[in-house]
C-alpha cells in the first residue's frame, strides 16, 4: 500500500483550489486495497472512494469503470504508483481550457533509485514520435467527457498496453485536439528489477505493433530501417555478457531495448503485421 499511499498524499496536496474527486478503480486488487481506502485520513479532502473494476482485464477496463462512476466533466488520470507534482492538477486543467484533451510529462529522478533513473529517459517534451500523431500516456492525462464520450473510452482490446495511445489517436482524427502541458509533471515510477522492465517494455513492443495493425490505414508508419539497425547493433555490442566495467549502455538500458524489440517481433506476429 506504500505506493497508492504516496500517490493520494500527493494527490491530497495539488495547489488546485476547484472541487475535485478522487475515484480508485480496483482492477482485481488481493492485498486489502479496498478497507485501506475505505480507512484513509484523506477520504474526506478527496472525496475518495473505491469501486469495483475486477469484472475485466487490463487498464483500460478499469478506466473506463472509474470514469463511469465519477460525476466531473474533466476527468485526469494518474497512476497508484507514481506520484504527482503539487501542480499537476492545476497545469492539466489550465491546458484543458482550449483542448479536448491534454498530456503531461514524466520525472524519474526524484522517485527512483540513481541507477534505475538511467534505465530509460524522458525528454519532457511531448510524447509522440515520428511515424505518426502525438499521444498522452495515463499517469499524467486528462480529458473532457465529452470527448472521452465521443470516442467511446478506452478500447478493451488493448489489455497490457497501449491503450492510451490508442484513445489519443482516435481523438485526434476524429477532429479534437490534444495539448501539451509541460507543467503537468508525474514523478514515474520505473520497474527496478531487470525481470519486471523486460516484461513491460515486451508489453510495450507487442502493443506497437497492435497499433500499427490499426493505424496504418490512416498514415502510421513502422520505424525507419537505420532506427532499427541502429538498435540491433547496440543490443549484439552491449549485451549483458559483456562486462559492465566496459560497457557504457546501463544493463537495465539492455533490458529496456531488448524487450521492446521482442515484443514487436511478437506482436508483429501476433496481429499480423510487420512492424520492428
Amino acid at each position: 500500500m506504500d505506493h497508492i499511499g504516496e500517490q493520494l498524499t500527493a494527490l491530497s496536496s495539488q495547489d488546485y483550489e476547484g472541487a475535485l474527486e478522487v475515484v480508485v478503480a480496483d482492477n482485481g486488487s488481493t492485498d486489502g486495497l479496498a478497507a485501506y481506502i475505505a480507512t484513509h485520513p484523506s477520504t474526506d479532502a478527496l472525496s475518495l472512494r473505491l469501486v469495483d473494476a475486477s469484472a475485466g482485464r487490463g487498464g483500460g477496463y478499469a478506466r473506463n469503470v472509474g470514469v463511469a462512476a465519477s460525476s466531473g466533466d474533466f476527468i485526469a488520470f494518474c497512476d497508484a504508483d507514481d506520484r504527482v507534482h503539487p501542480s499537476w492538477l492545476s497545469a492539466i486543467v489550465r491546458a484543458a481550457e482550449n483542448s479536448d484533451a491534454v498530456g503531461g510529462v514524466v520525472e524519474t529522478a526524484s522517485i527512483n533509485s540513481s541507477e534505475v533513473a538511467t534505465w530509460r529517459t524522458f525528454t519532457g517534451t511531448q510524447f509522440g514520435s515520428e511515424d505518426f500523431l502525438p499521444y498522452g500516456i495515463t499517469c499524467t492525462f486528462g480529458i473532457w467527457r465529452t470527448a472521452f464520450d465521443k470516442v467511446d473510452g478506452f478500447d478493451l482490446r488493448y489489455v497490457n498496453s497501449g491503450e492510451d495511445i490508442d484513445l489519443c489517436w482516435r481523438l485526434q482524427l476524429a477532429g479534437m485536439t490534444l495539448a501539451h502541458a509541460p507543467d503537468a509533471v508525474v514523478a514515474y515510477r520505473l520497474r527496478d528489477t531487470y525481470r519486471g522492465t523486460w516484461n513491460q517494455t515486451r508489453a510495450y513492443g507487442i502493443a506497437t505493433a497492435q497499433l500499427y495493425s490499426r493505424f496504418r490505414q490512416h498514415g502510421q508508419r513502422r520505424t525507419a530501417p537505420r532506427i532499427v539497425a541502429a538498435t540491433l547493433l547496440a543490443l549484439l555490442l552491449f549485451n549483458p555478457l559483456v562486462p559492465q566495467r566496459i560497457c557504457p549502455m546501463p544493463r537495465g538500458r539492455w533490458f529496456v531495448h531488448a524487450g521492446n524489440l521482442v515484443g514487436k517481433v511478437q506482436g508483429s506476429i501476433r496481429y499480423r503485421v510487420l512492424f520492428i
